[in-house]
């Protein structure tokens, strides 16, 4: 590690951090150039321990002292500016403190994140960063193995998805479908029953399917408006409903999955 005082902007390593707040960009550089951005200390400190190797890190000097031992193995740049001077160039003020640029991990095999699954998640075309990252937090919390993302879904290690998720995107196993829903079969050879969570006439309780739920289940996510595509649906093995009181229909798609995932949690013995 080594200190970097921003004296201009012009400088082409700050690139990874310019203009964070373009989502458009952010989706389509991010990918492509193999990086993701990393915010807040605690964040970075899952990165790293996650074994994702940082490629330089920004702040204010206040932060200076909750990264340091982070970095204590890593030879990286560390850029330190004011917190206008930081703020003109990210394009938000950065409240958390410190930003890293982190190299992308590659994606492991389908077959490896489900090997020792009993509970995953599909995220079939989710789009919403905010959704994202706190469908991976519920996962975390509540013991699920494994997040499968669908081609159409938004990139789970867009800088706001990483942030919701308190960085538990980097400790959760997952990967991205390359087809869906041929990707189904996939899950069904490998054992997995497919709960599609969804409204319809023949769905099941969430409550009665818990009562004695499959040995390996794969819930199965839809998108914030539409819900799960006909497709989807088809796939589906069974489809299972949240039950709900005072005319409300559905939940947002985070808070369905927490509490699916809570009902259907492998229970110890």
């Amino acid at each position: 590690m080594h200190l970097v005082p921003i004296s201009t902007l012009d400088d082409p390593r700050l690139d990874d951090y310019r203009g964070l707040t373009d989502v458009a960009l952010r989706r389509k550089s991010e990918p492509e150039g193999g990086l993701y951005i990393a915010e807040s200390a605690k964040v970075i400190g899952r990165a790293l321990a996650a074994g994702h190797q940082p490629r330089s890190v920004l702040l204010t000097e206040k932060w200076l002292a909750d990264v340091e031992h982070l970095l204590r193995d890593h030879d990286v740049p560390v850029f330190v500016g004011t917190a206008e001077v930081l703020a003109e160039l990210s394009g938000f003020v950065m409240h958390r403190g410190a930003l890293a640029s982190m190299h992308r991990p590659p994606l492991p095999a389908l077959a490896d994140v489900l090997r020792d699954a009993r509970r995953v998640v599909v995220i079939e075309d989710v789009v919403d960063h905010t959704n994202i990252g706190a469908i991976f937090r519920s996962v975390a919390g509540l013991g699920a193995d494994a997040v499968l993302v669908t081609p159409r879904a938004a990139d789970p290690l867009y800088r706001r998805s990483v942030r919701v998720s308190m960085g538990t995107v980097l400790q959760v196993p997952w990967t991205r479908l390359r087809e869906w829903p041929i990707g189904a079969d996939d899950l069904r050879s490998a054992g997995f029953h497919l709960a599609a969570l969804a409204l319809a006439p023949d769905a099941v309780s969430l409550d009665d399917f818990a009562v004695d739920p499959p040995e390996r289940i794969a819930i199965l996510l839809g998108t914030e408006g539409d819900g799960l595509t006909s497709a989807a649906l088809d796939a589906a093995d069974s489809i299972v409903t949240i039950p709900m009181e005072h005319g409300v229909d559905s939940l947002n798609v985070a808070s369905a999955s927490a509490v699916a995932l809570f009902a259907l949690r492998v229970r110890a013995g």
